[in-house]
């Protein structure tokens, strides 16, 4: 299914609402249009479904459609949230030219204690560097497993920089406030198992914005 019978099969429930989500979500909130056409975040596959992600506007989350390949029909509509999932090394001893030569992978971003930020006021405390995989939208499990798998290609790395850093993975999700109620996120087995391997902790910031359900 190409991106252009994608984005035609949502801007057809869109305009029809035959779904009642879809009146729902466009009571309060709008998605993004380019040039007239809905713009489309990310397009993920599995188990012979799509989910295409819709970005709302002013908002961080995003309206996602799924979509049956074979069938080529809507199969369900939800707001997802933004998901960021990194790593991060940080030190007040060693800068970050030294950190990232402990390590073998490809980093992100990288600051040294002293510089200015680029965002906030202010001057870093601390040196650091960040490795994050995947910036598209998609879960939570997913840009998680896709970080650990990098990760393990450079263990003795990584393993290393626990030793002379801190080292964490960082998780930033902005959900809907739908109704009110948010979901978790949820750490597998495996996951535990590789956290530890890699001698990692987990830091999980949750927000919620925008508006909830009118009916």
């Amino acid at each position: 299914m190409t991106k252009k019978e994608i984005a035609e099969i949502i801007q057809h429930e869109l305009t029809d609402k035959n779904w009642g989500f879809t009146e729902q979500i466009l009571e309060i909130h709008s998605p993004v249009y380019q040039n007239d056409n809905i713009s489309i975040g990310n397009i993920t596959e599995s188990d012979k479904e799509i989910a295409a992600y819709i970005p709302i506007m002013n908002e961080p989350f995003y309206l996602t459609f799924y979509i049956n390949l074979e069938s080529k029909e809507i199969t369900g509509i939800s707001t997802e949230p933004n998901v960021s999932v990194y790593f991060k090394a940080t030190s007040d001893k060693i800068n970050s030219t030294e950190l990232e030569q402990m390590i073998q992978l490809q980093t992100t971003e990288s600051w040294n204690k002293g510089e200015q930020k680029q965002i906030k006021t202010g001057s870093y405390d601390i040196s650091g560097i960040i490795i994050e995989i995947d910036k598209n939208p998609d879960t939570f499990e997913r840009k998680l497993n896709f970080l650990l798998s990098e990760l393990q290609k450079d263990k003795n790395g990584i393993l290393k920089l626990s030793e002379v850093a801190k080292t964490t993975i960082h998780v930033h999700i902005d959900f809907h406030n739908d109704n009110g109620m948010i979901g978790s996120p949820f750490l597998s087995k495996d996951h535990i198992k590789k956290l530890s391997e890699l001698n990692l902790s987990i830091d999980f910031d949750l927000y919620v914005s925008g508006k909830q359900y009118i009916n």
